[in-house]
């Protein structure tokens, strides 16, 4: 894994999630499209094909050396769609010829009655009044039916979730579904629906294989623009390891040229054997783009389903947890004692809380894993003609799998056998539901920084408007130990106690009466059971905060009752 982010210039294209999932509050804008299954209204006469002409009529003899001509395939679908506005109405036309027969739309899709429309209420968390949360709001995605009585959607679409329903095609009743588990690193969610009817008469999609390039895709789902089904078609674009904008992670993922819109998250897309080849996950918004829209192929779905099957939970994916240098120079491949022959990356950093850090060293370089071998730039073959970053082959793996790994040290070939884990990160990427802790005393509330902690303080922009100490320890620092974090004062809620501290916020808490802060549990405690005369928080940029300690645990009863605070702590820092 390497990292490249850099806070540098701003880029406009960035991947988002298809919509979010399509809010359900406003009203549905009006539509010009038609869907699959709509049809045009009809002329009010009863006359399928209504014209006002202007002028003289056009001579019969030059109407017939028209009709001789072969027609085109857009008057071909004008017929189509007058004479089934007729039929509707009671007016056949003879002279337009029979219409195409519904099986052959079925044929193109024919598990598009597994496709099922999901609601769902979310109440997101309130990182900046941690004690409550904001306001819950509905939204509407995508999901589609598989087999075990599941349903498979997206995480984002069911993310803080207080209540998910989930709507058939052709029906009108809505089921209470059952969250079984969020896969927060490849954006999937895992449902299923306890009433037996919701079962009745439908056939769990199946998966096919991970298609190639310029293979036909069809995505279907519940997009923004109107309420029925939906139906877009396209080819596969680009196959490769990519960024999952929800979780900040990189696995496979297919790019295609089919639109994917807000509220098509968490839909199938279908080969041409009506066969699921991934699932529709967000699309790129950028001037100079055009539908291109990503979906989460089948080898990374199948990971998820069998992580659950095979642990009951969801454990994750697990990474190398090392950053590596390119060894593309042949002057540093000199330098480091490469053969002419041997091919490979540099190991640059080494996650602390990483297994692999207690056999692997800084400067080894990466030969091979599991007998793959790595190429200088990263990449191993992939399928005929292609290649793919090594990180594909770790994503592979299972929590607790592990792996042969074969490095060059000091001109010396070794082998490893390393135990993979899932990335502990210094600042996680999710709170995975649980709702933000956080700590009280003396009107300075102490809260643990994530990244949806950064996102709500300062946008969706945070990587380019947060702090620079605190960007700098989102994009490069590791963790030394399992249960670190990084502790910032947010705010201070102000009081006669606090008077000078007031405008102290998102500052990094370094220590506390001189011992390390680890973890905001561990302040909590020690602040609790001080019994000396001062609390003393020396902060980042060489700040001190200095209060009575008598006074300060008095002071933090008044200041909770002032603000409607129901503990100085939260649930999950009490002892």
């Amino acid at each position: 894994m390497t990292r490249t982010r850099k806070r540098a210039r701003r880029d406009d294209s960035e991947p988002t999630n298809a919509g979010d999932a399509s809010p359900e509050d406003s009203a549905p804008q009006p539509s010009t499209a038609i869907h699959a299954d709509e049809s045009p209204p009809a002329a009010a006469n009863g006359d399928a094909s209504p014209r006002r002409g202007r002028g003289r009529p056009k001579k019969s003899a030059k109407r017939k050396d028209r009709a001789a001509e072969p027609m085109s395939p857009e008057s071909e679908r004008r017929l189509t769609r007058q004479q089934q506005a007729a039929e509707q109405n009671g007016h056949v036309n003879s002279s337009i010829g029979p219409g195409p027969e519904w099986e052959t739309v079925v044929r193109v899709v024919p598990a598009m009655d597994a496709v099922v429309k999901v609601f769902c209420v979310h109440t997101d968390p309130n990182f900046s009044l941690p004690w409550q949360r904001k306001r819950q709001y509905s939204s509407s995605s995508s999901g589609f039916i598989i087999g075990g009585r599941r349903v498979l959607t997206n995480a984002h679409s069911v993310e803080h979730h207080t209540q998910v329903k989930l709507k058939k095609r052709g029906s009108d009743t809505k089921y209470l579904a059952t969250v079984l588990a969020i896969g927060t690193e490849c954006d999937i969610a895992l449902l299923t629906v306890n009433d037996d009817e919701f079962w009745e008469g439908v056939t769990p999609v199946e998966f096919g294989d991970l298609p190639a390039l310029q293979d036909a895709v069809t995505v279907v789902g519940y997009p923004i623009g109107g309420d029925t089904i939906s139906v877009t078609s396209g080819v596969v674009s680009r196959i490769e390891v990519l960024s999952y904008v929800h979780a900040t992670t990189e696995l496979l993922g297919l790019q295609i040229d089919a639109a994917i819109n807000s509220g098509n998250s968490g839909g199938p897309a279908f080969n041409d054997k009506g066969k699921c080849v991934g699932i529709a996950f967000q699309s790129l918004k950028h001037d100079d783009a055009e539908n291109i829209g990503y979906v989460i192929p089948t080898p990374v779905i199948k990971h998820f389903i069998g992580d659950y099957e095979k642990n009951g939970v969801y454990t994750g994916f697990p990474v190398l947890g090392i950053e590596w240098q390119k060894m593309e120079n042949p002057d540093l491949r000199v330098a480091m004692g490469m053969a002419s022959d041997q091919k490979g990356v540099r190991v640059r950093r080494i996650e602390p809380t990483a297994p692999e850090s207690e056999v692997l060293k800084s400067s080894d370089i990466l030969l091979s894993f599991d007998g793959v071998k790595i190429a200088n730039d990263g990449t191993i073959p992939f399928r005929d003609g292609e290649r793919i970053g090594f990180s594909y082959l770790v994503s592979q793996k299972y929590t607790g799998d592990k792996a042969l790994v074969k490095v060059l040290r000091d001109s010396k070939v070794l082998e490893f056998k390393i135990k993979l884990q899932p990335h502990k990160r210094l600042i996680p990427a999710h709170i995975n539901g649980k709702p933000p802790s956080y700590y009280i005393v003396a009107g300075f509330v102490f809260s643990a920084v994530s990244v949806p902690y950064l996102r709500s303080e300062y946008g969706k922009d945070y990587e380019y408007e947060a702090p620079v100490k605190l960007l700098d320890r989102h994009m490069h620092a590791m963790a030394e130990s399992p249960d670190e974090q990084l502790v910032v004062i947010s705010q201070v809620l102000v009081a006669d106690i606090n008077i000078g501290y007031e405008d102290i916020v998102n500052t990094q808490v370094i220590t506390f009466n001189g011992k390390p802060v680890k973890n905001l549990k561990s302040l909590a405690n020690m602040v609790e059971s001080c019994k000396d005369e001062y609390l003393k928080f020396e902060l980042e940029y060489q700040q001190v905060v200095v209060v009575k300690t008598e006074t300060a645990k008095a002071a933090t009863l008044d200041i909770l009752a002032m603000h409607c605070i129901p503990s100085a702590m939260s649930d999950d820092l009490k002892p």
